[in-house]
């Protein structure tokens, strides 16, 4: 058995090399110790040796695995080189292996790529530097200590030597010391935890700190997940962390309590203004339709044509969605894609006629981005809720239903003025102008639910409400 040992400055290179060197020269991974530090480990009959380089070949390796194993290479895993080896020994005879997900080795070595460039972040945010003083350049010196859970601070010293480029700076962890003087990064061993000068920056940034905290958002898990506590101890904003959280409840209900409130007057201006009387022409469903035709004809890139509703004309009921889609589009009609065939599965089951209501959407054009020759589904604006809202009160003023359903936020913006908390006001029937409005969730929002359980529970509470407006209209 060979011992390849790999130096702690300079890994990737040294892998690289090693790695198709050996490769090329056909040693089979199982022949191979590998070793990585300051000391080179030995195997009790293991022997230090390089291919000789005159039997080594020109060897092509596919470019997705040179940057998979730029990055594995830095984890702490001591078996991460053999495993890239053993990897790139059977990708020289299947080259399409990279593109197998379920390969369990792959599966590994891009979990590990994916620790090390999540560990790469996290130096990023929480190297804290300490002002040393000035050196005999005139250039501002400082100092970090940090200890990273890979061996990321050689990747990662670019960012910290563009980000800092006017200051020379040192970041010192156990396995390495990176140093940026006059644009130069060098590297050398590591070392114990350096005995830095207090910095009168810190205090300014620790009351920053405070002061931005917000205690209404405090999720302890959340947190904790992206500020490991193992940080902590080097960053000087953290022992106020304990404090703030113990505090944020109190902090929450005296924001509470300290809020600014909307007037009553003014809110019912609001309301009045968002209801009032529109300046709308007296046509006829046909004419209506004639009219949407003729502003269907030039449409700008983005834009498909305006859909009306559809349904008899003295329906007591009237359904609102939000938006056509590229079915609904091509169609013509409202409710002909997805979310509309499983709104009219689960209306069924409800005992909801469909055709014996006006079905609409508060916004009457498919808005879409190009993507190849897919058209990418956009939400829209408050524009374009407003300039749906023109031809929706045309409806309401042709249909005069006595119940409306008002299906996801848009809808419930378009009729109520407000879309806020709408999962907490479905289920509840809403006054408006229009008429009683029962509230509830559009169909689509229960496609893209990716938990099968959720999506079982919230389509029984869709089927509910359906259920509750079919009773309702019944009785109309």
């Amino acid at each position: 058995m060979q011992t390849v040992h790999l130096p702690m400055i300079g890994t990737d290179i040294a892998w690289r090399d090693a790695a198709r060197a050996h490769l090329a020269q056909g040693t089979p991974p199982e022949a191979l110790l590998w070793t990585h530090g300051d000391a080179p480990q030995t195997d009790l009959f293991g022997a230090t040796a390089a291919p000789n380089p005159a039997m080594v070949t020109p060897l092509t390796v596919p470019k997705p695995f040179v940057d998979l194993s730029r990055r594995v290479v830095w984890h702490s895993d001591p078996e991460r080189f053999a495993r890239l080896y053993a990897f790139l020994w059977r990708l020289r005879d299947r080259p399409a292996l990279m593109r197998d997900t379920a390969d369990p080795d792959l599966i590994r070595l891009n979990g590990m790529e994916k620790n090390v460039r999540r560990c790469a972040h996290k130096m990023k945010a929480f190297v804290r530097f300490r002002d040393i003083a000035q050196g005999t350049t005139g250039r501002r010196r400082f100092a970090a200590w940090f200890e990273p859970t890979h061996f990321t601070l050689e990747p990662t010293s670019p960012f910290f030597a563009r980000r800092f480029a006017d200051m020379d700076w040192v970041i010192a962890t156990p396995h390495v010391t990176a140093r940026h003087e006059n644009g130069r990064v060098t590297f050398a061993p590591g070392q114990a935890k350096p005995d830095l000068p207090e910095d009168g920056a810190e205090q300014l940034w620790e009351t920053y700190f405070c002061n931005i905290f917000n205690p209404a958002r405090v999720k302890i898990s959340a947190m904790q997940s992206e500020m490991p506590r193992k940080y902590w101890k080097n960053m000087p904003e953290a022992k106020h962390i304990p404090a703030l959280i113990a505090g944020a409840e109190a902090r929450v209900r005296e924001m509470a309590e300290t809020a600014p409130t909307l007037p009553p007057l003014r809110a019912a201006r609001v309301l009045d203004r968002l209801h009032q009387p529109r300046d709308l022409p007296e046509l006829s469903f046909d004419a209506m339709r004639a009219r949407a035709e003729e502003a269907s004809r030039d449409l700008p890139e983005g834009y498909g044509r305006i859909i009306l509703g559809e349904g008899p004309q003295t329906a007591q009921v009237m359904i609102v969605g939000e938006q056509p889609g590229d079915h609904e589009d091509q169609a013509g009609r409202p409710f002909v894609g997805p979310a509309g065939q499983l709104f009219d599965r689960i209306a069924a089951e409800a005992g909801l006629d469909r055709t014996g209501a006006y079905v609409t959407n508060a916004v009457k054009q498919f808005k879409f981005r190009r993507q190849g020759k897919r058209r990418i589904h956009m939400p829209p604006n408050r524009t374009e809720i407003e300039h749906g809202r023109w031809w929706l009160d045309l409806e309401l003023q042709l249909v005069h239903p006595k119940m409306i359903l008002s299906m996801g936020a848009t809808a419930l913006q378009a009729l109520t003025g407000s879309r806020d908390g709408l999962l907490k006001r479905r289920g509840q029937i809403e006054a408006t102008p229009y008429g009683p409005v029962l509230v509830t969730v559009h169909p689509s929002y229960l496609l893209r639910l990716p938990d099968r359980v959720r999506q079982e529970d919230e389509t029984a509470l869709y089927r509910n409400d359906l259920a509750v407006f079919a009773g309702m209209a019944a009785a109309a």
